[in-house]
C-alpha cells in the first residue's frame, strides 16, 4: 500500500488536489502532516488512546460515507453529471413502467370481454330487447297502414262525396227547371208547333181550344203558350182556364184575348199533329164549326210567356 493510501486511513487513494502537495510542508516549523492529519495516531488530542484496528475500520467507512455525503467546499472537484448509461436506465426505467401498466389494462379488457361473451343474462337481455324492438317496429308498422288505409278511404269518401253533391246539384238544378218549365215559371225553347185557329161562321169557342190542348197534352207536350190576334199571350199550365168572351173572345187565366188564336207547343211535331188530325178530333170539329185549324211545324218554338207562381195553401209534400 503506498504513502498516499495510508493518509486516507480507508484504503482509497486521496484524490489530487491542483495547486496542494502531498508531501511535507516545505514551511519552518510546520507539523509533520503525519501527524496533523486526523486519521494518525499522532493527531489525536493527548490523553485518548487510539482505538482497536476494528474500530478504526468502522470509523472510517462512518467517515467515508459521512465524507461522501458533504457538499465540497468551493475549490474542490465535484462529480462529474451523469453520463448516457444512466440516461439510459432512467428511460428504461420508464419504459417498464409503461410496458406494465399497457399490460395491465390489455389484461383488464380481455377479463372484462370474457365476462360480457360467458355471461347468459347480459346475452339473453339483448336478444330480448331486439325482439322487443322488432316486434315494436312491426306494430308501428301495422298501424301506419291502417292509418293509411283509412285516410285513403277518408278520400276516396270525400271524392264521392263531392261528386256525390256534385250529381245531385246537377240533378237538382235540371229537376228545378223542369219543374219550372212545366209551372211556367221559367220561359222554354225546343222544337214543336204552330197551331192557329180560324174561325169561321162561328167563333172559336173555349171548349174547342181546351179540347186542343188536351189533345196535345196527351201526345207529349212539355210547354204550351197561347196568344191573341193582338199579340198578347199566356202561357198554359195544368191550372188554366179557359173562357169564352163577348165578341169571339176568349179568357185565359182571367185574361181576355182577341182571335184568331195561335198555340204554341214545343215537343214531338209529328206525334202532336196526329193527334189533332184524327178524324173526329179538334181539327175536324173546327172545321164543322165553319171555321179552320192549320199546323205548322216549328224547328224551333219559343215559349216565352210565364206564369206567376202559385202559391199552394193546403198541399204538402209527403215526407
Amino acid at each position: 500500500m503506498s504513502e498516499e493510501q495510508s493518509d486516507t486511513g480507508t484504503g482509497w487513494p486521496q484524490p489530487a488536489v491542483p495547486g496542494r502537495s502531498t508531501g511535507p510542508d516545505p514551511r519552518p516549523g510546520a507539523p509533520d502532516s503525519d501527524e496533523t492529519s486526523p486519521l494518525s495516531p499522532q493527531g489525536e488530542p493527548p490523553g485518548r488512546e487510539s482505538p482497536p484496528p476494528d474500530e478504526q475500520r468502522d470509523a472510517g467507512d462512518a467517515m467515508t460515507v459521512d465524507l461522501s455525503s458533504v457538499t465540497p467546499s468551493a475549490g474542490a472537484t465535484q462529480a462529474p453529471p451523469a453520463g448516457p448509461a444512466a440516461v439510459a436506465r432512467r428511460f428504461t426505467s420508464a419504459g417498464a413502467m409503461i410496458a406494465l401498466l399497457l399490460g395491465l389494462l390489455g389484461f383488464t379488457l380481455v377479463v372484462q370481454l370474457r365476462t360480457t361473451s360467458t355471461d347468459p343474462t347480459s346475452a339473453a337481455t339483448r336478444q330480448e330487447d331486439l325482439v322487443r324492438i322488432f316486434s315494436d317496429l312491426d306494430s308501428r308498422e301495422k298501424r301506419l297502414r291502417q292509418d293509411i288505409e283509412a285516410l285513403e278511404e277518408s278520400q276516396r269518401q270525400l271524392r264521392s262525396g263531392e261528386q256525390g253533391r256534385q250529381a245531385a246539384l246537377q240533378e237538382a238544378t235540371r229537376r228545378a227547371d223542369e219543374l219550372g218549365i212545366l209551372a211556367g215559371t221559367l220561359p222554354a225553347r225546343g222544337p214543336g208547333l204552330s197551331v192557329r185557329f180560324e174561325a169561321g161562321a162561328k167563333p172559336i169557342s173555349a171548349y174547342r181550344v181546351l179540347d186542343a190542348v188536351q189533345e196535345l197534352r196527351g201526345a207529349g207536350a212539355e210547354a204550351m203558350q197561347i196568344a191573341g190576334g193582338d199579340g198578347a199571350a199566356v202561357r198554359i199550365i195544368a191550372s188554366t182556364y179557359f173562357l169564352d168572351g163577348s165578341g169571339g173572345d176568349l179568357v185565359v187565366d182571367g185574361r181576355r184575348l182577341s182571335g184568331p188564336f195561335t198555340i204554341t207547343v214545343i215537343g214531338d211535331p209529328t206525334t202532336m199533329a196526329t193527334a189533332l188530325k184524327i178524324p173526329g178530333g179538334v181539327a175536324a170539329s173546327v172545321a164543322g164549326d165553319g171555321g179552320n185549324v192549320i199546323v205548322e211545324d216549328r224547328e224551333v218554338a219559343d215559349v216565352s210567356a210565364l206564369h206567376a207562381p202559385v202559391k199552394l195553401e193546403h198541399a204538402r209534400p209527403v215526407s
